[in-house]
C-alpha cells in the first residue's frame, strides 16, 4: 500500500483516512428510485433551460436575461487566476493586515522562516496559523477585530516533524499556541492599516485559555473530569471555524473538527459509541495525547466531550472568561448566524460540517432588550433540527427528551444522536450560513459529498439524494436557501429553495452543470464561507479543487464571489493564491474596508522567494473610497 503523507490532507479526507465510514447499503438503488421520482426537484431547479435556479421570489419571474439587464455589483467582475498571489478588480486595491507571527504584543522577536516562525511563548504572543472566521466591532472610538486560527501546517511550523504530529512537550506547547482566537485593535492611518499593538484590547486564546462551561449540561457527568470534578471548566478552545456575532456585541468561534486532536496511548482502548459517531479515534492528527493526557482518551475519556461546542468570548474585556454554551449542542460547528425574531427572542442557525450530518437552529427563551442582561440568552432555549421536503417544504424539529428518548444533557453532548433518532435530513457539509439582514431568509453553503448516494453517514442515516442534496457524489457543492413561516425565525416550518448549484457546463451537460446562473464566467466549486453585506448582497468563499483540471477546468484559484438574493446574479470579485483557501470576511466600521481571510496559501505568499507562506488577512479598499459592502 502507498504510504500517505496525512500532513497533506484535509480534515474530511483525514477523517476518511482515519475511521471510514461502511459502504455496505442499498443505495445504488434508492438512487435510481429518487432520481426517477424526484426528476431532479421537481421543479425547484430547471437544468439546462433559461430559467433561474432560485425558486420563490425568483424563479417565476427572473430570466437568464433579466440576471444580466442589470447589476448592484460596483466592480467588474474579474477572471480566474492561477497564480500564487490576490487579485481584485479594476478601481479596487489590497495589502496585507496581518500575517502569522506579527506581534500583538511587544517583544515578539522577528519571523523566523529558517526555523518554523517563532518559539513556543511567543507564538501565544503573536498572530496564530491559518486564520478563518472573523468579526470587527466597534468599542467606543476603537476597532476591534476577533479572528479565528483553525489549525496548524505542521510542515512550516515545526522544522523537522515527523509525519505531521509533535515530537516532544515543546512541540506541543508551540501547536497549541499556534491555534484558538486572536482578538486585537487595529487602526488606519496614512500608510494603511496595521494592528496597533499592545493595545488593551489584545488577547490570544489558545488550546490552554481557562474556559467557563455553561447551560443545561454543564455540571453532567459526561462533562466530569478528574481535573475538572464539576464538569463546568475546560481548558482551550479547538479547531476554531466559522464564526458568528451576538446582537449584543460579543463573538462566538466554533469549534469544528474537534475530534481530531484526542488519541490513545493504549492501543487496547475501545471507542464508546458516541466516540465513533463523532469520530474520536485511537490516533490524533498531532499527537497531543503522547505529550499532554488530557488529550488521552484511555485516561480522560470524558474530555472530548469538553470540546465541539460554540464559544462566546467579550472582544470589549481582555480579562473575561470565554463560555461555552452548550444549548447550542455539540458536533463539528462551522459557524453561527444569529437573528433577532420579532418577538425579540434571539435564533442562532448553526451547521455540522461532516458528509451526511443535519443543519441545527437554536431559538432562546428569553428576548433580547438592548442594554439589558444577555446572560442567559444563549443558556435557556430551545434546540431544533432541520428536516426538508422534497416538496419544497421544511420543519424544525425540537430535539426533546420525549422526541429522542434521551435525557436534556445527552441530547447536548450527543447532538448528531439526537438528530438521527428524529429522522433529521442529512445534509451535504452544511458549512457557513448568513441570513439576509434585509429579507427574513437564511442561506447555507452545501460545500460537496462525495458520499452522497454512496454510503450512509457515521450514523447509519440515509443519505441517498433527497432535496437539497440532489446529486449523487456531489463534487461541486450548492447553496440551499430557505424562507421561514410567517417572516418569522422563530416559526417551526418553512420553505425552501436552492439558490445556486455549482457546475461546470464547460464539461458536463446534465445536473453537474450546475444550475442557470453559473456560466463560464463564474465557475467556482466548495461554497464554504458565506456572509451579507449592509446592502443585503451575499459575499460567497470557497474551498475546493484548483487545479484547474477536469470536472474543475476553469474553475481556477479559490475565490470569492458577490451574489445578488433578487437576481441570482453571481460575479467573482476576487481571487486567492494558488493553493488557499479564502475563508472570513468583515467590514471596517465605516464600510469602506473589507476584511478577508487567505488560509495555507502555497508559494511564498505574501512575501518573497524563499519565505515560508503565511496565512493572513488582507485588507481591499476601493480607490475612490467609497463603500465595499
Amino acid at each position: 500500500m502507498k504510504d500517505i503523507d496525512t500532513t497533506e490532507l484535509s480534515w474530511d479526507e483525514w477523517d476518511e483516512l482515519k475511521d471510514p465510514r461502511s459502504e455496505d447499503n442499498e443505495f445504488d438503488a434508492v438512487v435510481e428510485r429518487a432520481m426517477s421520482r424526484r426528476g431532479f426537484l421537481s421543479g425547484l431547479m430547471v437544468f439546462g433551460s433559461g430559467a433561474a435556479a432560485m425558486g420563490t421570489g425568483l424563479l417565476g419571474s427572473t430570466s437568464a436575461e433579466a440576471m444580466t439587464a442589470s447589476s448592484r455589483f460596483a466592480f467588474k467582475p474579474i477572471p480566474i487566476q492561477t497564480d500564487f498571489t490576490v487579485h481584485v478588480p479594476e478601481g479596487y486595491t489590497w495589502e496585507v493586515l496581518v500575517q502569522w507571527g506579527d506581534p500583538l504584543f511587544s517583544g515578539v522577536p522577528e519571523f523566523d522562516h529558517a526555523n518554523g516562525g517563532l518559539d513556543a511563548e511567543n507564538t501565544a504572543r503573536a498572530f496564530g496559523e491559518n486564520t478563518d472566521g472573523m468579526e470587527l466591532f466597534l468599542i467606543g472610538d476603537k476597532q476591534v477585530l476577533a479572528v479565528n486560527h483553525e489549525y496548524a501546517n505542521t510542515k512550516t511550523n515545526i522544522p523537522g516533524h515527523v509525519d505531521g504530529k509533535a515530537g516532544s512537550a515543546a512541540d506541543t506547547l508551540k501547536l497549541q499556541n499556534l491555534q484558538g482566537v486572536a482578538v486585537f485593535e487595529v487602526a488606519e492611518t496614512a500608510d494603511g492599516w496595521s494592528v496597533v499593538v499592545d493595545s488593551p484590547f489584545n488577547r490570544r486564546i489558545t488550546h490552554n485559555t481557562p474556559m467557563r462551561i455553561s447551560g443545561p449540561a454543564a455540571g453532567s457527568d459526561l462533562l466530569k473530569t478528574a481535573a475538572d470534578p464539576t464538569g463546568t471548566e475546560s481548558l482551550g478552545t479547538f479547531n476554531n471555524c466559522g464564526s458568528g456575532r451576538t446582537p449584543w456585541g460579543t463573538y462566538l468561534t466554533c469549534e469544528e473538527n474537534f475530534n481530531g486532536y484526542f488519541g490513545s496511548t493504549d492501543e487496547g482502548f475501545e471507542r464508546p459509541a458516541d466516540f465513533v459517531r463523532y469520530g474520536i479515534n485511537l490516533e490524533s492528527r498531532y499527537g497531543y495525547e503522547n505529550f499532554d493526557e488530557r488529550f488521552d482518551i484511555s485516561k480522560n475519556p470524558n474530555e472530548p466531550h469538553r470540546a465541539g461546542w460554540i464559544v462566546e468570548i467579550d472582544p470589549a474585556d481582555a480579562t473575561s472568561t470565554p463560555v461555552k454554551r452548550t444549548a447550542l449542542g455539540r458536533f463539528k460547528h462551522e459557524n453561527a448566524a444569529s437573528a433577532v425574531a420579532p418577538d425579540g427572542r434571539v435564533v442562532v442557525y448553526m451547521g455540522d460540517d461532516e458528509r451526511g450530518e443535519f443543519m441545527y437552529k437554536y431559538v432562546s427563551n428569553g428576548v433580547y432588550v438592548p442594554g439589558g442582561d444577555t446572560s442567559t440568552l444563549l443558556d435557556d432555549g430551545q434546540l431544533y433540527v432541520a428536516k426538508f421536503n422534497d416538496d419544497g417544504t421544511g420543519a424544525w424539529i425540537a430535539l426533546t427528551p420525549e422526541a429522542t428518548g434521551m435525557a436534556e444533557a445527552e441530547i447536548l453532548v450527543y447532538s448528531r444522536m439526537a438528530g438521527s433518532a428524529v429522522g433529521a435530513t442529512t445534509m451535504d457539509r452544511p458549512e457557513w450560513i448568513a441570513v439576509n439582514p434585509v429579507a427574513v431568509e437564511g442561506y447555507c453553503c452545501l460545500t460537496n459529498n462525495r458520499n452522497r448516494g454512496v454510503k450512509p453517514n457515521a450514523g447509519g442515516d440515509d443519505t441517498s439524494v433527497n432535496g437539497p442534496n440532489p446529486r449523487a457524489e456531489n463534487h461541486y457543492g450548492q447553496i440551499v436557501r430557505w424562507f421561514p413561516a410567517n417572516d418569522d425565525h422563530t416559526a417551526d416550518d418553512f420553505t425552501w429553495d436552492l439558490y445556486v448549484m455549482a457546475g461546470n457546463p464547460t464539461v458536463h451537460d446534465d445536473a453537474y452543470a450546475g444550475s442557470a446562473n453559473i456560466n463560464e464566467g463564474n465557475l467556482f466549486n466548495s461554497p464554504d464561507g458565506m456572509q451579507f453585506d449592509s446592502a443585503g448582497l451575499v459575499w460567497i468563499q470557497t474551498d475546493g479543487n484548483d487545479d484547474n483540471e477536469g470536472d474543475f477546468e476553469g474553475h481556477g484559484n479559490n475565490q470569492m464571489l458577490a451574489g445578488d438574493p433578487v437576481t441570482g446574479q453571481i460575479e467573482r470579485f476576487m481571487t486567492g493564491p494558488q493553493g488557499s483557501e479564502v475563508t472570513g470576511l468583515t467590514w471596517s466600521a465605516d464600510r469602506r474596508t473589507m476584511f478577508v481571510g487567505i488560509q495555507h496559501p502555497g508559494g511564498f505568499f505574501p512575501g518573497a522567494e524563499g519565505d515560508l507562506p503565511r496565512s493572513a488577512i488582507v485588507a481591499i479598499k476601493r480607490e475612490d473610497g467609497g463603500l465595499v459592502g
